[in-house]
């Protein structure tokens, strides 16, 4: 099941805060743009803005996972995730679940630990056990990636996501060419470009002020 990111964290926290703060659920789109963005039991940190968060839930709408309404005396549209009625799985699983959407591939011991805001696990078996149902699942929600160097558990992942590994936010800064990272598309031929004018108008500088230009030592 191929979700983008933005998709995967609006529901994750949608499924948090309906188990962890009910009392505050269903969620306006700025304290939905919020629990997207907290630092804190996050992985990774984003930073998204309203119009992409608006967005992503008119598709997660037209998809069937989210539902928007204004109820009687409300000011705001509040949004909840539909996920329990189209998956069909327990209060465990989707526990399980949502910890992986938001804080990416885990161990069942640190599953054990991050769900108890959600549910209780008497035991890392049981979690293994709630995991192992999410991967028999059709179609299969969570994988097995395997242990890590110097880890006696496996680490599992959702499947909402094709990158094990999970795709990182944007970098919304240029990197660095002395950091060794590759230009953004476009921006070399750019940059060419602007050296090529520079050039020019240095070229009709020395020719209008009468001025010799400098042998630059290239040949």
């Amino acid at each position: 099941m191929s979700t983008s990111q933005i998709e995967v964290r609006i529901l994750g926290c949608l499924v948090e805060k309906e188990r962890t703060t009910p009392e505050a659920y269903p969620l306006s789109t700025n304290a939905l743009l919020l629990a997207c963005n907290q630092k804190s039991n996050r992985d990774p940190v984003v930073n998204y803005h309203l119009q992409e968060v608006e967005e992503t839930l008119r598709l997660l709408g037209s998809k069937g996972m989210v539902s928007s309404v204004m109820a009687p005396g409300e000011r705001a549209v509040k949004h909840r995730h539909l996920l329990d009625g189209v998956l069909g799985i327990s209060q465990r699983e989707m526990a399980v679940l949502a910890v992986l959407m938001l804080r990416g591939p885990q161990t069942p011991g640190e599953l054990r630990s991050r769900t108890e805001r959600y549910v209780s696990f008497s035991s890392v078996g049981e979690v293994e056990a709630t995991l192992q149902r999410l991967a028999e699942h059709q179609p299969p929600l969570a994988r097995n990636n395997g242990r890590s160097p110097g880890q006696s558990q496996d680490r599992w992942s959702d499947t909402f996501n094709p990158d094990p590994d999970r795709q990182r936010p944007r970098v919304r800064a240029v990197a660095r060419e002395s950091d060794g990272a590759a230009l953004p598309a476009g921006a070399e031929a750019a940059l060419a470009g602007r050296i090529e004018r520079l050039e020019a108008e240095l070229a009709w500088l020395y020719e209008h002020l009468g001025v010799t230009k400098p042998d630059d030592g290239l040949h």
